[in-house]
């Protein structure tokens, strides 16, 4: 993909206010919740008896839950396809340490990095999972890599980070909610702060998007075109286990995901026109004439997901995942 040399002069303007808007959107790691924080302690005598209680707990969610939630762990846990993905982008320098969107990646990553870590621990003392099921499928995942359509395009990577932060937000509130409604109070708030910090970045690359708008509107707005057309793919869209071919498991796994409500295509539909809104698509001003054919394709889309959503049914087939034990 031949990028206009204008991209670079963009990144380097945004990169300059990054430090400014850096303490808004992440954390200093002193402050920010850490796995160990709702996890029984090793270290304690009560450890074993806590352990039992988030077993028992464990055992009154459901199948298709427990396989949203090993699926939701896997994507987290390929964090290392996504920090040299973010690295790649035209006009981030990882040899330069000191360069504020190098910096940004780093920490970005280092928050996200928690999330399969808190997770990933539960899942192994629950007692539901078979964990070297589900740790093949991490392997495979990272080693598979992912193809999202951005290339190094920061301005196509930005829309997909957008919606993807929004994406796994509406993903992790969802399983918080079923967890509660099960009584399992523990794992609905490991949810929920996960669901927060994703919230969270989802702000500051919907801010990037805001920026890059501001100045170079047309070839934003052409991006935004682009990345709807082709759609949005999850990041985990290859998952698979062991015997199975690429991207079948994640088949699976989104159908056990529509039947419980925790992500559906009309969350995709929802979270675009959320993006519409917030950009103020139906406003931005001096857009050239692909800009503005662009424009009209993107107010008109919803409309046009919602219709074909609507026909869409939800396989009920039952699937035996491998990761799961009981």
């Amino acid at each position: 993909m031949q990028l206009p040399s204008t991209r670079i002069e963009v990144m380097k303007f945004i990169g300059q206010k990054i430090d400014s808007i850096y303490d808004e959107f992440l954390k200093p790691v002193e402050t920010l919740w850490q796995p160990a924080d709702f996890l029984p302690d090793s270290t304690k005598e009560s450890f074993f008896t806590e352990v039992k209680l988030l077993q028992e707990a464990a055992r009154e969610l459901s199948y298709d839950y427990i396989a949203v939630l090993v699926g939701d762990t896997i994507t987290e846990e390929a964090l290392p396809t996504y920090e040299s993905w973010l690295m790649t982008v035209e006009g981030i320098n990882q040899q330069d340490h000191e360069q504020s969107w190098t910096k940004w990646v780093r920490a970005w990553t280092a928050e996200e990095n928690r999330h399969g870590d808190l997770l990933n621990k539960y899942l192994y003392l629950s007692g539901r999972v078979n964990m070297r099921a589900m740790e093949v499928s991490t392997q495979y995942l990272i080693s598979d890599g992912f193809d999202i359509e951005t290339g190094t395009d920061p301005y196509r990577n930005f829309i997909y980070t957008s919606f993807q932060e929004l994406a796994t937000n509406i993903s992790h509130r969802r399983t918080a909610t079923l967890a509660k409604q099960c009584g399992n109070h523990l794992l609905s708030k490991m949810c929920g702060v996960i669901a927060a910090d994703e919230m969270r970045h989802a702000k500051a690359y919907k801010s990037f998007v805001n920026r890059i708008f501001e100045v170079d509107s047309s070839e934003m707005m052409l991006a935004f075109e682009d990345m709807m057309r082709k759609k949005i793919v999850m990041p985990a869209h290859f998952l698979r286990e062991t015997g199975v071919k690429l991207s079948e498991t994640f088949s699976h796994y989104s159908d056990a995901a529509q039947r419980l409500g925790v992500y559906t295509t009309h969350d995709y539909i929802e979270i675009m026109e959320s993006l519409l809104e917030e950009w103020k698509i139906d406003k931005v001003p001096d857009l050239n004439d692909a800009g503005e054919r662009a424009r009209d394709y993107l107010m008109a889309l919803p409309a046009r997901l919602r219709r074909v959503a609507d026909r869409t049914k939800v396989p009920e087939l039952a699937y035996n995942f491998s990761w799961i034990s009981a």
